[in-house]
Formats: C-alpha cells, structure tokens, sequence
C-alpha cells in the first residue's frame, strides 16, 4: 500500500478543466472490473469533460482494465480501522472530484464520509437481505440498481431505503468491432466447433482455495465438449498457474485447448467469435453473453449469486441451461435458506462443500455426474430459438 506521505507527493496530471473520478470494484470475482470497464468504455464514447481517473483498491480485477487511461492505482489499508484517514488524504492528494464504486459497499461509504459525491453500482439488488443491510451503502449520491428477472421480497425493504435508488439496465460492453450485422446469425441447432470456457476472477474473500473449482468442474467441461463435437477451446479465467495442463492430461477426450485469462475488450473479442459459451454464472458474464446471442450452459455455482444468475438465466430462455451440483456435494436451497443471516453465512456453506468435494474420495463420481450435466445442457442449448 502507498504509504500516506507517498500520496501527499503525488500530482495529479489532469488535463485542463478535467476533473478526477475515483474508480472502486468489489475484490470479488471479476464482475466489478468488468462493470468498470464498461462505465470506462460509455464515458470515452460520450462527448463530455474531459475526465482522469484514479483508482483504489480493485487489486483482483486491475488486469482486465489496463485497456483503460487509469492514471494510478493505490491499494487500501489491510486495516479497516484505517480506511477512513486513507481515503480522507487520498481524496484530497489526488484532488477527487466524484467516485465510481461497484459493489463495494465499505469503500463508498468511506468516500462518502470524505464528502465525494458517489455513484454505486449495484449489479446484484436481489442477493440482499436485512442481513447484508449494514454493508450497503444506502445514502450514496446515486445508487444504480442494475434491473434483474425477479426481486424477491426480502431485498424490497432494504433497497426501498436507498436514498438515490435509480433502477438501470445492464451494465456491460460491447466488443467495439461488434455489429448487430456481422456475419451470419446464429441459428438453433447450428453445430458447436468453438468453445470458450469462462472461469472468472476465482478469487473472494474467505476463498482460501481457489484451485478446488476448477478441478472439479474443468475436467468434465473439457470431455462433454469433445463429445458434443467441440474442436477447440480456450479456458480464461484467473486459474491457478500450472493447473490448466495437469487436468486437460487428465482428460479422457479434449479439444484442442488454449488457456490464459483475457483483458476485458479481448474476453468479448473471443466470446463474440466462439460458438458456445460455458461460464461458471457471474451476472455480468450472462449479459454480455446475451447482448450478442451466444449460446451459453451455466457450469455449476461458485458463490451464492450464481445460483440466483443461474437460474434466472434459464428461466429467460425457457430451458434448463444450467448444470447443478450433485445433491452429495450441494443443495441449493440449503444454501438459499442461510441468506437471512447474510451473505458470508451462505458462502460459507459453499466454499466448505466445494472443498470438501475436491478433497474427497468420490471426486471421480462427482466429474461423471458433472459431465453429463454439460453434455445435456449443451444438446438443450441446441434447440433454444433466440439467445
């Protein structure tokens, strides 16, 4: 972390009349950063002021924005107790004018608290309950709450307290060479040759091992696509390095496989190219996915809002797209009762029976079962009309 002296040294190098905005995602998976550079993408395309962005924190996700003019990145304090006096100097340091903060609730009330004028995005409104009521920061300038299938009713009273509630639609981008014209459209029961396989940030908070995921899902991915006719395939996602060899050797049939993780512009290159999409659910991932009609099966969840995205997204299409742990290692609805107490509660449930699946003696029953969950997802996805 810059020390506070380092940012009382630093000059903000605005161009005239430009005025900074402070940049924040949620170290969470990957979805913020892509909610950033979407954001990002929409004010470079728009004739405005001229703007300088800064960023805090958002460590996890800073890769998939190097695309960007960031001027800086500044890691928060470890300690939260010292998070107030951090921002309150970085605000004034680097001159802050405004705040973009997506899903990180405890930075945008630190910069509200500094008197910064934020905006909070919030891509997730129907995961809350009175649970997670402490962590949102409910009094920001403008709290942006990305339009969802369903609002269950736990998360209405929460929501109906946020001062600047204002309901959007989805936050994504486009691949700038995308046109709704180009080349021909898909059509149900076209044959599967390209494949991406989108893994996500891999990381949160209390996910002490991240690789327990992809062993168990990659393998099965990588076989139910060779026996639906899939040639070739990349894996992105931020996998563990060394990992991705080991489970395509371990493969009794793969494609040709590639794997690395993408910038954000070149993840929608790759996904506006590819014939079919596997994604463990992140909402953010669906939507892009959706905004240029790839089909798409839902791997099994990591987290406790891809059970939500997972669902929601099948039941947009009209078909079961989405491949579901076997009982032995989850029951969803298991996981869905803990929410009252809050998020952390039902991660919990998750992260221990992914692990505990990885670690156990019937992982290779757990594949099996798994791959055949892709391998019909994907012969249902053949008969969806429009994506």
């Amino acid at each position: 972390m810059p020390p506070i002296p380092a940012l009382n040294s630093a000059t903000p190098s605005d161009p005239p009349g430009a005025a900074t905005v402070a940049l924040v995602g949620a170290e969470f998976g990957w979805g913020s950063s892509g909610k950033l550079s979407a954001v990002l993408s929409a004010l470079r395309d728009r004739p405005a002021p001229p703007l300088r962005f800064v960023g805090m924190g958002s460590g996890l996700g800073r890769p998939l924005l190097a695309e960007h003019p960031v001027d800086g990145w500044y890691d928060l304090p470890d300690d939260p107790g010292r998070a107030g006096p951090w921002v309150a100097e970085f605000v004034r340091s680097q001159g802050v004018r405004a705040a973009v903060v997506v899903l990180d609730g405890a930075a945008a009330r630190a910069l509200l608290a500094a008197g910064v004028p934020t905006v909070f995005v919030d891509s997730l409104p129907f995961l809350w309950s009175e649970g997670d009521r402490a962590a949102l920061p409910l009094d920001a300038t403008v709290y942006c709450a990305q339009k969802s299938v369903e609002l269950p009713p736990e998360c209405r009273s929460v929501l109906a307290d946020a001062r600047g509630l204002r309901w959007v639609e989805a936050v994504i981008a486009r691949p700038r060479a995308a046109q709704p014209e180009r080349g021909a459209p898909r059509s149900a029961g076209r044959p599967y040759r390209r494949a991406l396989i989108s893994l996500g940030g891999l990381r949160a908070p209390n996910l002490l091992a991240p690789e327990h995921y992809p062993r168990l899902v990659l393998p099965a991915a990588l076989e139910a696509l060779a026996a639906h006719g899939v040639e070739e395939v990349h894996i992105a996602g931020n996998l563990p390095g060394g990992l991705v060899g080991g489970l395509v050797d371990s493969c009794a049939a793969a494609p040709r496989t590639t794997a690395g993780p993408l910038g954000h512009g070149a993840f929608l290159e790759r996904l506006d190219a590819c014939d079919v999409l596997l994604t463990s659910p992140g909402l953010t991932t669906l939507l892009e996915a959706g905004g240029l009609g790839v089909p798409t099966v839902c791997l099994p969840p990591q987290n406790l809002s891809q059970i939500f995205n997972g669902r929601y997204h099948s039941q947009a299409l009209g078909a079961r797209l989405r491949v579901l742990w076997p009982k032995e290692v989850l029951v969803e609805d298991e996981v869905l009762a803990l929410r009252a107490k809050g998020e952390d509660h039902a991660l919990e449930r998750i992260y221990g029976a992914i692990g505990a699946a990885a670690r156990g003696d019937s992982r290779q029953e757990v594949g099996r079962a798994l791959r055949e969950g892709v391998l019909d997802a994907l012969r249902r996805s053949a008969g969806v009309g429009a994506w």
